[in-house]
């Protein structure tokens, strides 16, 4: 390799940059006309050295396994979780046909409108929850990744609209009940505000920056969410004969 005139000369060829990594069994020296050297824990030392049609593929390849890994995860993560919401106890109430008497009742120790606010949204949000915390946390000097945001409001509009529509076209000729019309109506009216919130933090009260008492707030915000959700679960069971 020479250098001439700003140029690095391998093979009578020029190339804009150069790079010289050492290893432990010696050194690799790598050239490349690219805007910059392809670098990662997962590529070996002289993958800018390769082209670029290639690298596509070992890209898409690599981006294959890991959907499969976080696929098989996920699932675990979620049957592991359904276990937990499922779980029952039993406890002692009067008898209806014998007041001065008590029987055994199982009832669910999660209530269902909590656990799928919080355990199942948590896990169906995982990879998108550790993306964003990893984009932040590999470089807290720097500016975030919005790939991590973009990624969880992307998640969630998709579940909102497409899931729901699918799930209601799925069975031909019935009519979707919903049985807790109350809870149904609250989680749309959060989940609305949660997108315009959103927009407002970041184009309107802090352009480009969420402040700490913006993060605290939202948190709050999601407390209140859960907390009305459940006094709606509640007045619904109570109106149940």
């Amino acid at each position: 390799m020479k250098k001439f005139e700003g140029k690095y000369v391998w093979h009578a060829t020029e190339f804009d940059m150069f790079k010289r990594q050492d290893q432990s069994s010696g050194y690799i020296e790598e050239y490349t006309n690219k805007e910059t050297f392809c670098h990662s824990g997962l590529l070996v030392p002289g993958a800018s050295l390769m082209s670029d049609s290639f690298m596509g593929v070992i890209y898409f390849l690599i981006l294959i396994y890991f959907f499969l890994g976080i696929a098989i995860v996920a699932d675990i993560f979620m049957e592991a979780i359904e276990v937990i919401t499922s779980k029952k106890t039993v406890v002692m109430v009067n008898d209806p046909s014998d007041p001065s008497k008590q029987i055994e009742v199982e009832r669910n120790v999660w209530n269902p409108t909590i656990a799928n606010l919080t355990l199942m949204a948590l896990g169906s949000s995982m990879p998108e929850i550790l993306l964003s915390i990893f984009s932040t946390v590999g470089d807290l000097d720097g500016i975030p990744s919005a790939l991590g945001p973009a990624s969880i409001v992307g998640s969630a509009a998709f579940n909102l609209l497409f899931i729901t529509a699918v799930s209601i076209a799925a069975v031909e000729g019935e009519f979707k009940k919903i049985f807790d019309v109350r809870v149904f109506l609250w989680t749309a009216v959060a989940s609305t505000w949660a997108y315009v919130w959103f927009f407002l933090v970041l184009t309107v009260i802090s352009p480009n920056y969420v402040e700490l008492w913006e993060a605290i707030l939202t948190f709050v915000q999601f407390i209140v969410l859960c907390l009305v959700a459940y006094g709606c679960d509640k007045w619904t069971g109570s109106k149940v004969v």
